[in-house]
Protein backbone atom coordinates (compact mmCIF):
# COMPACT_ATOMS: atom_id res chain seq x y z
CA UNK A 1 0.00 0.00 0.00
CA UNK A 2 1.39 3.59 -1.07
CA UNK A 3 1.38 6.07 1.95
CA UNK A 4 1.83 9.97 1.10
CA UNK A 5 3.57 11.75 3.47
CA UNK A 6 5.00 15.67 3.73
CA UNK A 7 7.34 16.51 6.00
CA UNK A 8 5.83 20.04 5.78
CA UNK A 9 3.64 18.92 9.08
CA UNK A 10 6.79 20.15 10.78
CA UNK A 11 6.31 23.59 9.86
CA UNK A 12 3.37 23.35 12.46
CA UNK A 13 4.87 23.31 16.02
CA UNK A 14 2.55 24.44 18.39
CA UNK A 15 4.01 25.11 22.22
CA UNK A 16 0.93 25.15 23.85
CA UNK A 17 -2.43 23.77 24.17
CA UNK A 18 -4.72 24.57 27.11
CA UNK A 19 -6.21 21.31 28.61
CA UNK A 20 -7.31 20.54 32.27
CA UNK A 21 -7.04 24.54 33.14
CA UNK A 22 -3.06 24.35 32.31
CA UNK A 23 -0.96 25.35 29.20
CA UNK A 24 0.81 22.17 28.26
CA UNK A 25 2.83 20.36 25.65
CA UNK A 26 0.27 19.78 22.86
CA UNK A 27 -0.94 16.39 22.80
CA UNK A 28 -1.05 17.16 18.81
CA UNK A 29 2.83 16.70 18.16
CA UNK A 30 5.01 15.99 15.41
CA UNK A 31 5.96 12.82 17.31
CA UNK A 32 2.84 11.69 16.12
CA UNK A 33 3.47 11.44 12.92
CA UNK A 34 7.22 10.42 13.32
CA UNK A 35 5.96 6.87 15.07
CA UNK A 36 3.89 6.10 12.47
CA UNK A 37 6.32 6.63 9.31
CA UNK A 38 9.10 4.98 10.70
CA UNK A 39 6.60 1.89 11.53
CA UNK A 40 5.54 1.66 7.97
CA UNK A 41 9.54 1.53 7.12
CA UNK A 42 10.02 -1.14 9.42
CA UNK A 43 7.33 -3.07 8.17
CA UNK A 44 8.11 -2.44 4.61
CA UNK A 45 4.03 -1.20 3.90
CA UNK A 46 5.02 -0.10 0.92
CA UNK A 47 6.48 2.86 -1.05
CA UNK A 48 6.45 6.58 0.78
CA UNK A 49 5.59 9.48 -1.50
CA UNK A 50 5.49 13.05 -1.55
CA UNK A 51 2.34 14.66 -2.27
CA UNK A 52 1.69 16.65 -5.64
CA UNK A 53 -0.03 20.15 -5.31
CA UNK A 54 -3.46 20.68 -5.42
CA UNK A 55 -4.09 24.31 -5.13
CA UNK A 56 -7.08 25.54 -3.21
CA UNK A 57 -10.04 24.47 -5.89
CA UNK A 58 -10.49 21.38 -3.94
CA UNK A 59 -10.43 22.99 -0.42
CA UNK A 60 -13.12 25.78 -1.39
CA UNK A 61 -15.90 23.56 -2.49
CA UNK A 62 -15.23 22.02 0.93
CA UNK A 63 -14.69 25.21 3.24
CA UNK A 64 -16.32 28.72 3.21
CA UNK A 65 -14.16 31.43 1.56
CA UNK A 66 -14.31 33.58 4.33
CA UNK A 67 -12.97 31.13 6.56
CA UNK A 68 -10.21 30.51 4.48
CA UNK A 69 -9.37 33.69 4.42
CA UNK A 70 -8.90 33.69 8.25
CA UNK A 71 -6.56 30.87 8.36
CA UNK A 72 -4.96 32.39 5.80
CA UNK A 73 -4.03 35.40 7.42
CA UNK A 74 -4.93 34.62 10.83
CA UNK A 75 -0.90 34.49 12.29
CA UNK A 76 -0.10 37.65 10.32
CA UNK A 77 -3.09 39.72 12.22
CA UNK A 78 -2.54 38.09 15.56
CA UNK A 79 1.18 39.27 15.16
CA UNK A 80 0.25 42.75 13.64
CA UNK A 81 -1.81 43.18 17.02
CA UNK A 82 1.13 43.39 19.24
CA UNK A 83 0.31 39.46 20.90
CA UNK A 84 3.83 37.51 21.97
CA UNK A 85 1.85 33.97 21.94
CA UNK A 86 0.05 32.24 20.03
CA UNK A 87 -3.61 32.34 19.01
CA UNK A 88 -5.86 31.41 21.11
CA UNK A 89 -9.35 32.46 21.24
CA UNK A 90 -10.80 34.35 24.44
CA UNK A 91 -14.66 34.64 22.98
CA UNK A 92 -16.90 33.01 21.30
CA UNK A 93 -20.32 34.12 19.29
CA UNK A 94 -22.65 32.43 22.15
CA UNK A 95 -26.23 31.32 22.35
CA UNK A 96 -28.48 34.48 21.95
CA UNK A 97 -25.53 36.76 21.03
CA UNK A 98 -24.92 38.26 17.34
CA UNK A 99 -23.34 36.13 14.41
CA UNK A 100 -21.22 38.73 12.58
CA UNK A 101 -17.89 38.66 12.34
CA UNK A 102 -15.55 41.08 14.09
CA UNK A 103 -12.46 43.23 12.43
CA UNK A 104 -10.35 42.79 15.52
CA UNK A 105 -8.39 39.53 15.57
CA UNK A 106 -9.14 38.73 19.33
CA UNK A 107 -13.47 38.45 18.02
CA UNK A 108 -12.41 37.13 14.75
CA UNK A 109 -10.74 34.15 15.50
CA UNK A 110 -13.56 33.68 18.51
CA UNK A 111 -15.85 33.62 15.11
CA UNK A 112 -14.32 30.91 13.74
CA UNK A 113 -12.90 28.74 16.72
CA UNK A 114 -14.78 25.50 18.09
CA UNK A 115 -12.75 25.06 21.20
CA UNK A 116 -10.05 26.90 22.91
CA UNK A 117 -7.57 23.93 23.25
CA UNK A 118 -6.16 24.61 19.94
CA UNK A 119 -3.30 27.33 19.08
CA UNK A 120 -2.39 28.28 15.41
CA UNK A 121 1.41 29.41 14.76
CA UNK A 122 2.90 30.57 11.88
CA UNK A 123 3.23 27.46 10.30
CA UNK A 124 -0.32 25.97 10.68
CA UNK A 125 -1.23 26.98 7.75
CA UNK A 126 1.17 25.97 5.31
CA UNK A 127 1.24 22.37 7.34
CA UNK A 128 -2.74 21.94 7.02
CA UNK A 129 -2.32 22.92 3.06
CA UNK A 130 0.06 20.27 2.74
CA UNK A 131 -2.22 17.60 4.76
CA UNK A 132 -4.95 18.33 2.30
CA UNK A 133 -2.20 17.49 -0.54
CA UNK A 134 -1.22 14.77 0.84
CA UNK A 135 -4.65 13.03 1.03
CA UNK A 136 -5.51 14.12 -2.10
CA UNK A 137 -2.82 12.26 -3.76
CA UNK A 138 -3.35 8.91 -1.90
CA UNK A 139 -7.22 9.79 -3.53
CA UNK A 140 -5.94 10.48 -6.57
CA UNK A 141 -3.88 6.30 -6.53
CA UNK A 142 -7.32 4.81 -5.04
CA UNK A 143 -8.99 6.32 -8.45
CA UNK A 144 -7.14 5.73 -10.50
CA UNK A 145 -6.85 1.60 -9.02
CA UNK A 146 -5.67 1.05 -6.22
CA UNK A 147 -7.35 -0.99 -3.92
CA UNK A 148 -5.98 1.18 -0.40
CA UNK A 149 -4.16 3.92 0.14
CA UNK A 150 -2.69 5.78 3.27
CA UNK A 151 -2.66 9.35 3.60
CA UNK A 152 -0.62 10.29 6.65
CA UNK A 153 -1.91 13.58 7.36
CA UNK A 154 -0.69 15.88 10.23
CA UNK A 155 -2.13 18.44 11.34
CA UNK A 156 -5.95 16.11 11.39
CA UNK A 157 -9.02 17.36 9.76
CA UNK A 158 -12.09 15.65 11.15
CA UNK A 159 -13.19 18.45 13.95
CA UNK A 160 -13.04 20.84 10.87
CA UNK A 161 -16.01 21.89 9.61
CA UNK A 162 -17.38 24.49 6.87
CA UNK A 163 -15.97 27.50 8.65
CA UNK A 164 -14.77 26.36 11.90
CA UNK A 165 -11.74 24.94 13.67
CA UNK A 166 -10.78 23.01 16.87
CA UNK A 167 -9.56 19.62 18.39
CA UNK A 168 -6.16 20.16 16.43
CA UNK A 169 -8.06 20.19 12.84
CA UNK A 170 -8.36 23.15 10.19
CA UNK A 171 -8.66 21.90 6.67
CA UNK A 172 -10.92 19.09 6.70
CA UNK A 173 -8.43 15.98 4.63
CA UNK A 174 -11.54 13.11 4.81
CA UNK A 175 -13.84 15.92 3.53
CA UNK A 176 -12.17 17.49 1.09
CA UNK A 177 -11.06 13.89 -0.17
CA UNK A 178 -14.47 12.79 -0.76
CA UNK A 179 -15.37 15.73 -2.13
CA UNK A 180 -12.41 15.54 -4.73
CA UNK A 181 -13.52 11.59 -5.81
CA UNK A 182 -17.25 13.12 -5.96
CA UNK A 183 -15.72 15.83 -8.62
CA UNK A 184 -13.65 13.30 -10.37
CA UNK A 185 -17.10 11.41 -11.22
CA UNK A 186 -17.72 9.09 -8.31
CA UNK A 187 -21.50 8.69 -7.56
CA UNK A 188 -21.49 8.08 -4.18
CA UNK A 189 -18.62 7.99 -1.14
CA UNK A 190 -18.75 7.13 1.99
CA UNK A 191 -17.10 8.31 5.05
CA UNK A 192 -16.02 6.10 7.60
CA UNK A 193 -15.30 7.68 11.23
CA UNK A 194 -13.42 5.66 13.91
CA UNK A 195 -11.67 8.23 15.83
CA UNK A 196 -12.15 8.13 19.46
CA UNK A 197 -13.63 11.59 19.27
CA UNK A 198 -17.03 12.25 16.82
CA UNK A 199 -15.92 13.79 13.35
CA UNK A 200 -18.28 16.89 14.00
CA UNK A 201 -16.53 19.28 11.02
CA UNK A 202 -17.21 16.31 8.66
CA UNK A 203 -20.81 15.49 9.72
CA UNK A 204 -21.32 19.06 9.13
CA UNK A 205 -20.25 18.98 6.01
CA UNK A 206 -22.39 16.64 4.74
CA UNK A 207 -25.15 16.59 6.99
CA UNK A 208 -28.26 17.44 3.75
CA UNK A 209 -26.55 15.25 1.58
CA UNK A 210 -27.70 11.94 -0.06
CA UNK A 211 -24.37 11.34 -1.93
CA UNK A 212 -21.90 11.48 0.92
CA UNK A 213 -22.67 8.72 3.72
CA UNK A 214 -21.37 9.79 6.69
CA UNK A 215 -20.96 6.67 9.54
CA UNK A 216 -18.89 7.84 12.93
CA UNK A 217 -17.80 5.34 15.81
CA UNK A 218 -16.81 7.51 18.91
CA UNK A 219 -17.26 8.48 22.22
CA UNK A 220 -20.63 9.30 24.04
CA UNK A 221 -20.34 13.11 23.48
CA UNK A 222 -22.16 13.45 26.84
CA UNK A 223 -18.56 12.67 28.60
CA UNK A 224 -16.26 13.32 24.80
CA UNK A 225 -15.10 16.08 22.89
CA UNK A 226 -16.82 17.81 20.84
CA UNK A 227 -19.59 17.16 23.24
CA UNK A 228 -22.28 18.96 21.28
CA UNK A 229 -22.54 16.67 18.23
CA UNK A 230 -22.78 12.93 17.75
CA UNK A 231 -25.72 11.66 19.25
CA UNK A 232 -27.69 8.74 17.72
CA UNK A 233 -30.63 10.67 17.13
CA UNK A 234 -28.43 12.84 14.34
CA UNK A 235 -29.41 11.41 11.17
CA UNK A 236 -29.47 14.20 8.92
CA UNK A 237 -31.28 17.05 7.61
CA UNK A 238 -33.53 17.22 3.91
CA UNK A 239 -32.36 14.85 1.00
CA UNK A 240 -29.85 13.86 3.22
CA UNK A 241 -31.84 12.43 5.99
CA UNK A 242 -30.71 8.82 6.69
CA UNK A 243 -27.45 9.26 4.84
CA UNK A 244 -25.65 10.40 8.50
CA UNK A 245 -25.29 7.39 11.18
CA UNK A 246 -23.67 8.01 14.73
CA UNK A 247 -22.57 4.95 17.14
CA UNK A 248 -21.78 7.13 20.47
CA UNK A 249 -20.15 4.51 22.61
CA UNK A 250 -19.76 4.01 26.77
CA UNK A 251 -16.77 4.72 28.75
CA UNK A 252 -14.53 1.47 28.46
CA UNK A 253 -15.78 0.02 25.87
CA UNK A 254 -14.54 -2.92 24.92
CA UNK A 255 -13.18 -4.19 21.80
CA UNK A 256 -16.71 -6.54 21.36
CA UNK A 257 -18.89 -3.86 22.34
CA UNK A 258 -16.66 -1.35 19.57
CA UNK A 259 -16.87 -4.16 16.77
CA UNK A 260 -20.52 -4.60 16.97
CA UNK A 261 -20.75 -1.31 15.97
CA UNK A 262 -18.15 -1.40 13.69
CA UNK A 263 -20.20 -4.36 11.84
CA UNK A 264 -23.06 -2.19 11.77
CA UNK A 265 -22.17 0.72 10.67
CA UNK A 266 -20.21 -1.53 7.35
CA UNK A 267 -23.68 -3.24 6.29
CA UNK A 268 -24.82 0.55 5.83
CA UNK A 269 -22.01 1.42 3.94
CA UNK A 270 -22.59 -1.99 2.16
CA UNK A 271 -25.94 -0.83 1.56
CA UNK A 272 -25.24 2.79 0.71
CA UNK A 273 -22.92 0.46 -2.24
CA UNK A 274 -20.26 3.36 -2.54
CA UNK A 275 -17.83 3.19 -5.26
CA UNK A 276 -15.50 4.92 -2.74
CA UNK A 277 -14.96 4.46 1.03
CA UNK A 278 -13.04 7.43 2.88
CA UNK A 279 -11.80 5.96 6.41
CA UNK A 280 -10.76 8.49 9.15
CA UNK A 281 -8.15 6.43 10.57
CA UNK A 282 -7.81 7.72 14.65
CA UNK A 283 -6.17 4.96 16.29
CA UNK A 284 -7.12 6.59 19.74
CA UNK A 285 -9.29 4.16 20.72
CA UNK A 286 -5.73 2.54 21.71
CA UNK A 287 -6.44 1.24 25.43
CA UNK A 288 -3.55 3.81 26.70
CA UNK A 289 -4.30 6.54 24.65
CA UNK A 290 -3.60 9.29 26.85
CA UNK A 291 -6.82 11.66 25.75
CA UNK A 292 -9.73 8.49 25.73
CA UNK A 293 -11.51 5.76 27.28
CA UNK A 294 -12.06 3.12 24.77
CA UNK A 295 -9.58 -0.38 25.64
CA UNK A 296 -9.03 -1.64 22.12
CA UNK A 297 -5.84 -3.66 22.02
CA UNK A 298 -2.97 -3.58 19.46
CA UNK A 299 -4.20 -6.77 17.57
CA UNK A 300 -7.45 -5.31 17.96
CA UNK A 301 -6.69 -2.92 15.10
CA UNK A 302 -5.89 -5.84 12.85
CA UNK A 303 -9.06 -7.18 13.57
CA UNK A 304 -11.05 -4.27 12.26
CA UNK A 305 -9.07 -3.73 9.63
CA UNK A 306 -9.96 -7.00 8.09
CA UNK A 307 -13.48 -6.01 8.98
CA UNK A 308 -13.08 -3.06 6.63
CA UNK A 309 -11.23 -5.00 4.03
CA UNK A 310 -13.74 -7.64 3.24
CA UNK A 311 -15.80 -5.03 2.02
CA UNK A 312 -14.08 -5.09 -1.17
CA UNK A 313 -14.26 -1.40 -1.49
CA UNK A 314 -11.27 0.94 -2.58
CA UNK A 315 -10.53 2.60 0.47
CA UNK A 316 -8.74 5.95 1.12
CA UNK A 317 -7.04 5.98 5.12
CA UNK A 318 -6.59 9.32 6.27
CA UNK A 319 -4.86 9.86 9.84
CA UNK A 320 -7.33 11.82 12.13
CA UNK A 321 -6.10 11.10 15.90
CA UNK A 322 -3.92 9.06 17.90
CA UNK A 323 -1.60 10.54 20.27
CA UNK A 324 2.10 10.60 21.27
CA UNK A 325 2.52 7.40 22.59
CA UNK A 326 5.17 5.11 20.42
CA UNK A 327 1.96 2.32 19.96
CA UNK A 328 0.19 4.71 17.44
CA UNK A 329 2.72 3.58 14.70
CA UNK A 330 1.66 0.05 15.27
CA UNK A 331 -2.00 0.40 15.78
CA UNK A 332 -2.52 2.24 12.58
CA UNK A 333 -0.07 0.08 10.17
CA UNK A 334 -1.88 -3.05 11.88
CA UNK A 335 -5.16 -1.62 10.28
CA UNK A 336 -3.58 -1.03 7.04
CA UNK A 337 -1.52 -4.28 6.73
CA UNK A 338 -4.98 -6.53 7.79
CA UNK A 339 -6.67 -4.66 5.26
CA UNK A 340 -4.84 -4.82 2.58
CA UNK A 341 -4.07 -8.73 3.45
CA UNK A 342 -8.16 -9.49 3.74
CA UNK A 343 -8.91 -7.35 0.69
CA UNK A 344 -6.23 -9.15 -1.80
CA UNK A 345 -8.06 -12.78 -0.59
CA UNK A 346 -11.14 -11.15 -0.88
CA UNK A 347 -10.53 -9.83 -4.23
CA UNK A 348 -9.47 -12.95 -5.46
CA UNK A 349 -13.07 -15.13 -4.06
CA UNK A 350 -16.53 -14.37 -3.62
CA UNK A 351 -15.54 -12.40 -0.48
CA UNK A 352 -16.27 -13.53 3.24
CA UNK A 353 -19.39 -11.74 4.84
CA UNK A 354 -19.12 -8.95 7.72
CA UNK A 355 -20.06 -10.81 11.37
Amino acid sequence: MITVYSDRHLLRQPKTELFGGEFIAPHECADRARFVLERIIATKLGQVIEPQVFGMEPISRVHDAGYLQFLEHVWEEWTAAGYRGEAVPVCWPARRMVQKIPTQIDGKIGYYAASAETSIDAGTWPAALAAVDVALTAAQHVIRGAHGAFALCRPPGHHAARDLYGGYCFLNNAAIAAQWMRTQGAGRVAVLDVDFHHGNGTQDIFYDRRDVLFVSLHGDPREAFPYFMGYSDELGVGSGEGYNLNFPLPRDASFDVWAAALAAGLRRVQQFAPEYLVVSLGVDTFERDPISFFKLSSTDFSSYGAMIGRLKIPTLFVLEGGYAVAEIGLNAVNVLSAFESVYNAAAQSKGVPIK
